[in-house]
């Protein structure tokens, strides 16, 4: 239950979430109220936001420190990351990998957009990994933050504009998702991959 997003336009990209906490169906946890609503952390030269649990974010941090080799520059080491960071999630962080008995895979249970100088990247529950060239969105609010963000891409407008607006958007229509927001940015590598 949230909005996060991520969008790359020219040389810079930028990830934006909401900081609102959501308990079951009738309670909400306002920024105001939470030391941590904060639902980016920078891991080196990345930075991360998950949408699920609220236990996936510190879970997440803890097994990325405890990795001793990882990669979060491309899709192929994303994936090698994850698929070390799976065992370490079922037998130091307990984590339930079942979900329906016809998945092909365990699931990891959690869904992560990576902001990095090599572009913009999505994590989902099997381990799919994505690398998207324009705009991302993932948490409850994301049909909202893509339609905006959509509306707007080709504007005079910065990464991080665009990725303001969506969550915004995320924020005026989303039960689950409030302001205020966090946004970082970073400058995009030389040489890596570009919108088509």
């Amino acid at each position: 239950m949230t909005t996060i997003v991520a969008v790359r336009k020219g040389d810079q990209i930028a990830i934006a979430a909401d900081s609102q906490t959501t308990f079951g169906d009738d309670q909400k946890l306002l920024a105001p109220y939470d030391c941590f609503h904060n639902k980016i952390f920078r891991h080196g030269d990345n930075y991360l936001a998950v949408s699920g649990s609220a236990a996936h974010d510190l879970v997440l941090q803890g097994a990325l420190k405890e990795l001793k080799k990882k990669d979060l520059s491309s899709r192929q080491g994303i994936f090698e990351t994850f698929r070390k960071l799976h065992p370490k999630l079922k037998d130091a962080f307990y984590m339930r990998p079942e979900e329906d008995e016809e998945d092909p895979y365990e699931s990891s249970q959690m869904m992560v957009v990576i902001a990095n100088a090599h572009g913009i990247f999505g994590v989902y529950p099997m381990r799919e990994i994505y690398e998207f060239s324009r705009i991302w969105a993932i948490g409850s609010g994301r049909k909202f933050a893509m339609g905006a963000m959509h509306a707007v891409y080709d504007q005079d407008l910065s990464a991080r504009e665009i990725a303001e607006i969506g969550v915004r958007a995320g924020c005026e229509f989303d039960v689950s998702s409030s302001l205020p927001m966090s946004v970082y940015t970073v400058e995009a590598a030389a040489g890596a991959a570009k919108e088509a």
